[in-house]
């Protein structure tokens, strides 16, 4: 199977996962191929608002609602990423599978919320990386289930439910879910 495929999808968490930083984590992988992988966690805030990162670059925030930033990952937790609709591109700008596009520049921070910026978005600091090989071997462990990548979900589901939401779109009920194991 060609590892691009995991492009445009999202990396579920199982319970009990081996990383406590991943627990129940939902990460919208953005690239996946023979060099490695990056996703951008979107299933837990980050301390930081909008409205202060905005405050950080001296970006006028006059008529958008403040809104929280998603904690990305554990690498480079300082540095800014945007997932957004397809319907901006600026420098820089990957799409990701035509299912949303992902963006570090402060372009698009300076366009959200304005007529010519992208329709839907959201910020997070930090990433999730794996090295070449890394993700397809760490999916054989069960550790992590793969969704449906679905920009209404990243978008449009409250951060505390887009774990239970994307598994569910699965065919999945998490509650029914479990990290013990029986013997017959």
């Amino acid at each position: 199977m060609d590892a691009r495929y995991f492009s445009g999808q999202f990396l579920l968490a199982m319970p009990g996962i081996s990383d406590p930083r991943f627990e129940r984590s939902v990460i919208a992988l953005c690239s996946h191929d023979e060099e490695g992988a990056l996703g951008i966690g979107i299933g837990s805030v980050a301390a930081l608002s909008l409205h202060g990162l905005f405050a950080q670059f001296d970006i006028d925030p006059a008529g958008i609602a403040d809104a929280p930033i998603y904690a990305g990952g554990p690498v480079e937790p300082q540095r800014g990423f945007v997932l957004h609709s397809l319907d901006w591109g600026g420098q820089g700008t990957r799409d990701v599978a035509g299912r949303w596009a992902l963006s570090s520049s402060l372009d698009v921070l300076r366009t959200i919320g304005r007529p010519e910026g992208p329709s839907k978005w959201l910020v997070a600091l930090g990433y999730a990386g794996w090295g070449a090989g890394q993700l397809d071997e760490e999916m054989t462990r069960h550790g992590w289930h793969l969704a449906r990548g679905n920009a209404d979900i990243l978008f449009d589901v409250p951060h505390t439910e887009k774990w239970r939401t994307a598994f569910q779109s699965t065919g999945i009920d998490p509650r029914l879910l479990t990290t013990q194991s029986g013997r017959a």
